[in-house]
């Protein structure tokens, strides 16, 4: 079972790598969503910790749907995160028609190179999953998709998220649930979807806000409720 927590900070990367996590997702905005983060946090997060660091690639909060000028800024992140020793990225794309942007994506997987990369929460926005499924199932250069099931919170969309993850079962594609998660309820989480891999933001933070540091308590009794 894998781990992922949301850093925001040096401070945040260190208390999650202390405390349990097997792999960070670093983005700033995290009351946005998430958003790139500056190249120097990138490099200084990279350097502090030794548990794999995925980074967001996302522009802006006003939608996924991206224009050139957006695309061409999001491939000069992708190569200085890539520089930087990154072990992943995590992006999206969408059309204007609420399908995954082919396009796009085939333009940003250009540049990731051994990169791992996840595709983000713009997965929810679709209104067939399973399609959207089985066309990231064509890119072997997405290794996982990060989804809630939907636009409700992950414990919500129980059934959902087990179908995706039987659809994904025997490709290269994991499915990382996130979203609405506690420790207290993680255990019957996995155990009804089958999920491997699962992520927190919020939760593991002081008072659960996302604008708090990392709580250590909180995740350590997180990381060892999951890893038991």
């Amino acid at each position: 079972m894998i781990l992922e927590v949301i850093a925001t900070t040096v401070d945040d990367a260190m208390t999650a790598e202390n405390n349990g996590a097997d792999r960070l997702e670093l983005i700033t905005a995290i009351t946005e969503g998430g958003l790139t983060p500056g190249i120097g946090l990138v490099q200084q997060v990279i350097k502090a910790v030794n548990i794999p660091v995925h980074v967001m690639v996302r522009p802006h909060s006003r939608s996924f749907v991206y224009s050139e000028t957006d695309v061409a800024t999001m491939i000069a992140e992708i190569q200085a995160i890539r520089s930087a020793g990154a072990a992943g990225v995590v992006l999206g794309a969408l059309t204007p028609d609420g399908k995954i942007d082919e396009e796009t994506l085939g333009a940003l997987l250009a540049w990731t190179g051994d990169m791992q990369v996840t595709y983000h929460r713009a997965f929810d926005e679709l209104d067939d999953q399973f399609e959207g499924l089985r066309t990231l199932m064509k890119y072997p250069a997405v290794t996982r998709v990060l989804t809630s099931g939907g636009p409700q919170p992950a414990p919500q969309a129980i059934p959902q998220i087990r179908r995706l993850v039987e659809e994904a079962r025997g490709s290269h594609l994991k499915i990382l649930a996130g979203n609405g998660l506690t420790w207290e309820s993680i255990r019957d989480f996995i155990d009804q979807t089958g999920v491997t891999e699962v992520h927190f933001g919020s939760a593991v933070r002081y008072g659960r806000s996302g604008l708090k540091p990392i709580d250590p308590v909180e995740l350590r009794s997180l990381a060892d409720s999951i890893h038991q």
